[in-house]
């Protein structure tokens, strides 16, 4: 067990630089210069002072090569400093701390809704013994993963908001406010966990060991949900942790259309102003966010399966 956590941690750090890194070099092959960007606000580039354009280059290092640039940063960073921001002059960490809350409870309340929603669709449809009802919900999913982000927000915004007056459109206006943008990015990430449940869930129940308990004399609901639904809970658990980085992305959209504070806003201005320590702290932000749910997950494994272990073990042995 201590040499599969130790795998997975190499892995997660492995994951952080290279999302450090990645994000480092598109930055600075992006054509523009940010801190003519800065210098230059509200103002033709010709009146711009070169000293000033010098000065600010030397302040935040741009005046360096890339390498040395590189180096710094990445020695900054591993501390948690990246520095200030171009745009606005503030520490990254406290541009990021004051959205990163907003955009957890948003990406949380979403994974919950998705895990819940897309979760008993599954189990549904692979417990009733009605056909059609089971070839209706299992045409759910498909349906759920094609329609666009953004046209779910505007639907559950014109239902929800404007017509039922049952959840604000639009702010960061409590739980109430949480619902909707949830709601849209629940739908499309529950339908990948719905599908990939149910085919699981298909498969399990016809097992050997699913004979065996209904032989037994299990009840329908024992033997689905306490045999087959735990084993078949992994694949969704791998889709689970792989769909955190998707909501991260998501939410971008969502937190504009539904015109909330938050990482997805912060990241769409730094990206437009070209703000390389902003973008950075939030790409390595959602880095940390994606492979801490994954690490999670990867120990959850063993509690479902000890063979996990077992396998792991043996394959470390081999080689």
């Amino acid at each position: 067990m201590r040499g599969y956590v130790i795998k997975r941690l190499a892995q997660a750090v492995g994951v952080l630089w290279a999302a450090y890194t990645v994000s480092f070099l598109v930055l600075d092959y992006l054509p523009g210069d940010p801190v003519t960007a800065m210098a230059g606000a509200g103002m033709d580039s010709g009146q711009v002072d070169p000293a000033r354009l010098a000065a600010l280059r030397h302040e935040y290092g741009f005046d360096k090569p890339v390498p040395v640039q590189y180096a710094e940063y990445l020695g900054r960073a591993v501390r948690g400093d990246f520095g200030d921001s171009v745009s606005t002059g503030r520490p990254v960490t406290a541009t990021l701390a004051d959205a990163l809350p907003q955009t957890l409870q948003l990406t949380g309340a979403a994974m919950l809704f998705a895990v819940v929603l897309g979760g008993g669709l599954a189990v549904l449809a692979t417990y009733t013994t009605l056909r059609w009802l089971r070839q209706l919900l299992l045409s759910l999913p498909p349906l759920g993963v094609s329609v666009p982000t953004f046209w779910v927000g505007l639907l559950l915004v014109e239902t929800f908001s404007f017509r039922l007056h049952w959840f604000p459109a639009f702010g960061n206006d409590g739980l109430g406010g949480l619902v909707l943008p949830a709601l849209t990015l629940a739908v499309p990430t529950g339908a990948q966990i719905a599908q990939v449940l149910a085919k699981s869930l298909l498969t399990a129940l016809d097992q050997a060991y699913v004979e065996t308990a209904r032989a037994k004399g299990a009840g329908r609901w024992r033997v689905h949900l306490r045999h087959a639904l735990r084993n078949a809970s992994l694949p969704a658990l791998t889709v689970v942790g792989l769909l955190v980085g998707q909501l991260i992305a998501g939410s971008v959209v969502v937190e504009t259309v539904f015109s909330r504070d938050g990482l997805g806003r912060v990241t769409a201005a730094a990206v437009t102003a070209q703000d390389i320590p902003l973008v950075q702290g939030v790409v390595v932000f959602g880095a940390l966010i994606f492979v801490t749910t994954n690490l999670v997950i990867d120990l959850v494994y063993p509690l479902l399966d000890p063979r996990i272990v077992v396998a792991s073990g043996r394959r470390a042995a081999l080689a």
